[in-house]
């Protein structure tokens, strides 16, 4: 249960994980994380001050003896992502995360746990008033709106930061330092479709794929979990070729950007007399699929089951929209597209096929891309415009947010570098993320930041399989307690 939660070492920093999984803040509704921030900073007497976006900037003095040093910014995200499970009763406007202790793991019931990026926030509040550790002026960073985009970062009044050094604390590698991650790009994709009653005497079932892993679509990419809108999208599209008789009345799978979707359902019309032809071609599909997936994602499930009843009453898609828009799914770039030449196995340029859904006479399709080269970014958007406009859809492509370029001769990364290699005992890793951390749109903003992005083993980002390693966290707090007092010491 949540509540042992705070009973976890170090305490001062499981105390306040604690209390964040009680408090709904899913992108957009942080309302009432904000609030407790306020509280808190209220009663240890912190100054906070917050931009026209709602980002929150928390002042905290320095430890006695220390008040020289530079001002020193541990920033953090205060959203989260909200997954869960087909099934599951949660309302994350509502309910608390039904946390709960698996070994050495923390991970929620059903549910994303929010250890994205709780864990850093709850590691920031826990640096600045546990008596334990030993720091310079802090400016506690908060953003919102992150995991839709980073739109909290991207409207950042960098007037609010004092500080030019920067620890971000939403990396999720146990002993890795971050220096660099990708830019982002997303494609909004509006197919305009014909409509007509459904034909007398066909059928109405369900087609649903599902039991995929899902993930982080840029932390992830690189494992080629399966993406069930694409899945689903091949098996309509493989019985549209081969002539079956079938109509679409509703289709829809994913849900976030930066998801890879695990779930996606079809209400179908079929001849009666082609349901065991369609059978046929699921069956097959799922056998070349678990091949694929072999290893990756083995629970996937396909069926096909009577729709529910109020699919009686929906209009379908005439055939030449069926057929544009699965040729549209199938052509859309998905996966990882290239590969890193500077630093091994790191993922350059990838995209990820995020959502479909029907409404009405129009099918809504979103894309997300990464690439830690904006020529490759601008090329993999041009490539979903041209399939959108082949399909004659509306396509709105941009640019989301930049990279962060590495800086090697960064005082912060050999600080945290020294702490890190003398902790763990051998020199650390040290590398860029296929994902889009704020350092990028904060460097931006705020010209001539030295940062370096750090954080415990965290795994399963964005989907209800989110796990925390509770012994990567104490290295984690151990670490940052001991760089927080070497950046404090006399420069």
């Amino acid at each position: 249960m949540s509540a042992s939660l705070a009973d976890l070492e170090p305490r001062s920093l499981w105390s306040h994980f604690e209390q964040l999984t009680r408090l709904p803040r899913p992108s957009k509704h942080e309302e009432r994380v904000v609030a407790w921030v306020r509280e808190l900073a209220a009663r240890h007497g912190w100054e906070v001050a917050s931009d026209a976006a709602g980002n929150l900037v928390v002042r905290v003095p320095a430890t006695p003896g220390r008040e020289a040093a530079p001002v020193v910014v541990l920033q953090g995200h205060l959203d989260m992502v909200a997954e869960k499970n087909k099934g599951v009763a949660h309302d994350f406007l509502a309910d608390p995360i039904r946390a709960r202790l698996d070994g050495e793991w923390v991970r929620a019931d059903g549910t994303t746990l929010g250890a994205d990026n709780g864990i850093g926030v709850a590691a920031a509040l826990a640096a600045a008033s546990d008596p334990h550790v030993v720091h310079g002026p802090l400016e506690l960073l908060f953003t919102l709106d992150e995991e839709t985009g980073l739109t909290g970062a991207k409207s950042l009044d960098g007037t609010l930061v004092h500080g030019r050094t920067l620890l971000n604390l939403d990396s999720e590698e146990d002993g890795v330092i971050y220096v660099g991650c990708a830019g982002g790009a997303d494609a909004h994709l509006d197919l305009e479709a014909f409509t007509e009653a459904p034909a007398a005497g066909l059928s109405a079932v369900l087609l649903e794929i599902g039991g995929l892993r899902g993930g982080h679509s840029g932390l992830n990419i690189h494992e080629n979990r399966g993406n069930a809108v694409k899945l689903l999208a091949r098996v309509l599209h493989a019985a549209a070729e081969q002539g079956v008789p079938f109509q679409i009345a509703r289709i829809a799978g994913g849900d976030k950007h930066n998801a890879i979707p695990r779930e996606a359902e079809a209400w179908l019309f079929v001849d009666p007399e082609a349901e065991s032809k369609l059978r046929g071609l699921l069956h097959d599909a799922v056998a070349a699929f678990r091949q694929e997936l072999a290893g990756i994602d083995d629970g996937l499930i396909a069926r096909l089951a009577k729709a529910p009843p109020e699919a009686a009453g929906f209009p379908v898609l005439n055939v030449q929209s069926r057929d544009r828009l699965l040729r549209l799914l199938v052509a859309l770039p998905h996966g990882v597209l290239s590969m890193s030449r500077e630093i091994p196995g790191l993922v350059e340029t990838s995209s990820n096929l995020a959502s479909v859904r029907s409404d009405g006479g129009t099918v809504h399709i979103l894309t997300s891309s990464r690439s830690s080269l904006m020529p490759a970014l601008r090329g993999v958007l041009d490539a979903i415009v041209a399939a959108g406009r082949l399909a004659e859809a509306a396509v709105e492509a941009r640019v989301g947010y930049p990279g962060w370029q590495p800086d090697l001769s960064s005082r912060a990364l050999t600080v945290v570098s020294e702490v890190y290699a003398s902790r763990w005992g051998r020199p650390p890793k040290v590398t860029a993320i296929h994902a889009g951390l704020e350092c990028g749109l904060i460097g931006e903003r705020i010209p001539g930041m030295d940062m370096v992005s750090i954080g415990p083993q965290i795994e399963g980002a964005h989907s209800p399989e989110e796990r925390v390693h509770v012994p990567s966290v104490a290295r984690f707090w151990d670490a940052l307690s001991e760089v927080l007092d070497r950046l404090s010491r006399a420069a």
